[in-house]
């Protein structure tokens, strides 16, 4: 039995995907797997959600201030590992695409979304504070697409019971 309250959540699982340099020689896209992102308006307007610090990713939404939050099915969890056990950034300057072979394309910003995602929310950063080990970002939601609606939100729950993630 966990000892720890919080590990009785279920949370949804989704993938943050950003682009910096857009329209440009440097244009560098990334991609990870985030569970701890609320929304925090009822209108649904505004969404907090926590990156790891030591994630690649994390450094190109702060330089672009854009980002996807693309909702994940059940169908799409070899992204765990592809998207949440690599890190983008690999050594001296060379990037890991993680886009390679990953069915995506871009917003009318520039900034990549899945495909095969149920949907995804476009998003701009707000602001940004200290979260422990984490920082978290609020952001403002400027656009909700959905693009598989039949299909099952994969859920922390889900990644237990098959084994995907330790807990």
């Amino acid at each position: 039995m966990p000892k720890r309250l919080l590990k009785y959540k279920n949370y949804d699982v989704h993938s943050i995907t950003t682009a910096v340099g857009i329209g440009t020689t440097d244009q560098r896209y990334n991609a990870n797997i985030v569970t701890w992102l609320m929304q925090t308006d009822m209108k649904m307007r505004v969404l907090a959600i926590a990156l790891y610090r030591v994630d690649y990713t994390i450094e190109l939404v702060r330089e672009s201030g854009i980002l996807n939050v693309n909702l994940l099915a059940t169908d799409q969890s070899r992204l765990i590992r592809t998207l949440g056990q690599q890190s983008g950034r690999v050594a001296n300057g060379i990037y890991r695409d993680k886009f390679k072979n990953l069915p995506y394309t871009l917003d009318e910003r520039g900034c990549p979304y899945l495909t095969e995602a149920i949907g995804y929310a476009q998003c701009h950063v707000l602001h940004s504070t200290d979260a422990g080990d984490h920082e978290l970002f609020i952001c403002a939601v400027q656009k909700q697409i959905v693009l598989n609606p039949e299909k099952e939100v994969m859920t922390y729950a889900f990644l237990k019971a098959h084994k995907l993630i330790r807990g």
